[in-house]
Formats: structure tokens, C-alpha cells, sequence
């Protein structure tokens, strides 16, 4: 498999390379591959056709869903659940 050498990297952005891939439990090669393929993959994904296809399909699935899930508790105490299960590394809005 080709290989490719990075040089100069900004100490701070091998810092959070560093951290990241051990949060991940990756090695630094493999969180700096996913890293790259998402980057790529994303600028693909942004176009406003891909985005109104996304968001169909997300819709879609919402109606699909609509009815079926009973959860236990006010909706306050659910989006509670929700946040505390979250990774706190992770944003979270709701």
C-alpha cells in the first residue's frame, strides 16, 4: 500500500491528532486516513442536490417512524436521557 509523509505539522494540530486517535482508540495513521476520508467525502456530500436528497430521506424515515416509539416519561426527562448518554466529547443540541 503507498505511503505518503506529512512535514511540518503545527505542534497544537499533532496535539489534537494525537488526542483524538487515542479517544478513538485508533492509531495515529488510521485516525489520519479517517480524517482524510471524511474531508473528502464531505465536499462531495454539499452539493444541494446530495442535501435535499439527504434531508428526503431523513424525512422519510421521521414519517416512518412517527407513531412507534413510546418512551417512558416526559419528553423534558427523554431529552435528559439523551444528553447524559451522549459522549461528552461530542456537540449535542436539541
Amino acid at each position: 500500500m503507498p505511503s505518503v509523509t506529512i512535514k511540518d505539522i503545527p505542534p497544537r494540530l499533532l496535539q489534537r491528532v494525537r488526542a483524538r486517535a487515542a479517544r478513538e482508540r485508533r492509531s495515529m495513521n488510521g485516525e489520519i486516513i479517517r480524517l482524510l476520508d471524511e474531508a473528502l467525502a464531505s465536499k462531495q456530500e454539499r452539493t444541494p442536490e446530495a442535501l435535499r436528497e439527504r434531508a428526503s430521506a431523513q424525512a422519510d424515515a421521521w414519517v416512518r417512524l412517527r407513531g412507534r416509539c413510546r418512551g417512558r416519561g416526559s419528553a423534558k426527562k427523554q431529552i435528559a436521557a439523551v444528553y447524559a448518554a451522549r459522549s461528552r466529547e461530542l456537540p449535542c443540541s436539541l
